[in-house]
């Protein structure tokens, strides 16, 4: 086998790696291209890919792309290959969000053992939309999962008390507002569908704004067999009949054969992932903090899901805060527990994200 061909096997294990990392509504916004001689590889946004009502900034694709990038430097690691990875390297196309060189001459991404240890959990991660337990994380996890994080450049905390009920609520808030837009679209033009947080009865009410997204991105009936992109119905979870976990109901209102329902825990476990600015550079790292945290939490045993109804918002994003200080901006809220581990959820074909350069 030739070196090239040795060379494109290599990558294309390294991009199956990072495609295993989980995106908003599993859009999967990624694409790769690899340089002749495979020496560098360029991770870019798909704007085709894009979940304009949702993610209108491009914040919640930055860090899903985030994510693909701290898996492939985890398989780089695992292979014993060093790598040198650089964000945003271009200002005139902020569409190429990294570029990671493979063995370059010089110094190199540093942690290598580090980041292999996580390898086994790339494909064991899968997000989790069933109930957990009651039971509580312990001291020497929420120090591992906070000092993940901050590998990465982000910060993790664990709210209590008022600011967990706070978290809660706003997430509720989030998902009656989409709820009320399905209602809305399934209402038609001349339907009452209104912003759930506007005035009494009988005042002034702003229509809720349509949330296709959702509906674009979830996979019903025979369409859920045959995805390789988006929330099929047998990755949902059950529909919630009690507790307090704000896990998101992908159906929004629509039948799906032979779904059942659960009670959830009442005391769910929530982690907040900040960044002390707002920028695309931070939403990368936002991304890899996010993704070092899931894998750590796999290795422990934990299961995961995300919590991003409030953060769809911008007036309920910004309450998530720190509550003490007001400092560092909330990127994603993460649920952790134990738990069923999850559905392991459809990909696309490796061939159709990574494109090899002419020599």
């Amino acid at each position: 086998m030739d070196t090239q061909a040795a060379d494109d096997l290599t990558v294309t294990a390294l991009v199956t790696d990072a495609i295993a990392a989980p995106s908003m509504h599993n859009a999967q916004p990624w694409r790769f291209r690899c340089s002749p001689g495979c020496r560098t590889l360029q991770l870019w946004a798909d704007p085709e890919r894009a979940l304009p009502q949702a993610d209108p900034d491009g914040r919640a694709q930055h860090i899903g792309c985030g994510a693909a990038l701290f898996n492939l430097r985890v398989s780089a690691a695992h292979a014993g290959l060093p790598v040198r990875t650089t964000l945003l390297p271009d200002a005139g196309r902020p569409a190429l969000l990294a570029t990671v060189e493979l063995a370059p001459e010089g110094e190199t991404d540093g942690g290598t053992e580090r980041l292999g240890r996580l390898h086994p959990a790339v494909h064991e991660r899968h997000t989790s939309r069933y109930p957990f337990e009651e039971t509580g994380l312990t001291a020497a996890q929420l120090t591992g999962l906070r000092h993940a994080a901050e590998q990465e450049g982000a910060a993790l905390s664990f709210p209590v008390g008022w600011h967990l009920q706070l978290v809660l609520e706003l997430a509720e808030e989030g998902e009656e507002r989409d709820r009320a837009a399905v209602a809305d679209d399934a209402a038609g033009p001349t339907g009452a569908g209104t912003d759930p947080l506007a005035g009494g009865a009988g005042g002034d009410r702003t229509p809720a704004p349509a949330r296709p997204d959702l509906a674009e991105w979830t996979r019903i009936g025979a369409a859920a067999e045959s995805a390789d992109d988006g929330v099929p119905a047998y990755a949902f979870g059950p529909r919630r009949r009690g507790g307090r976990a704000p896990v998101r109901d992908f159906a929004a209102g629509r039948e799906v054969a032979g779904r059942e329902t659960a009670a959830f825990e009442s005391h769910p476990h929530l982690a907040l992932l900040s960044t002390e600015r707002d920028r695309p550079e931070d939403w990368l790292r936002a991304g890899q903090a996010m993704q070092r945290t899931l894998l750590a939490a796999t290795l422990e045993g934990l299961s995961s899901s995300f919590v991003t109804q409030s953060l769809e918002w911008p007036e309920l994003r910004w309450p998530l805060r720190e509550p003490v200080s007001g400092h560092g901006l909330v990127q994603m809220v993460l649920r952790f527990g134990y738990g069923p581990r999850g559905t392991a959820t459809p990909r696309r074909p490796v061939e159709e994200v990574l494109e090899f350069d002419a020599p």
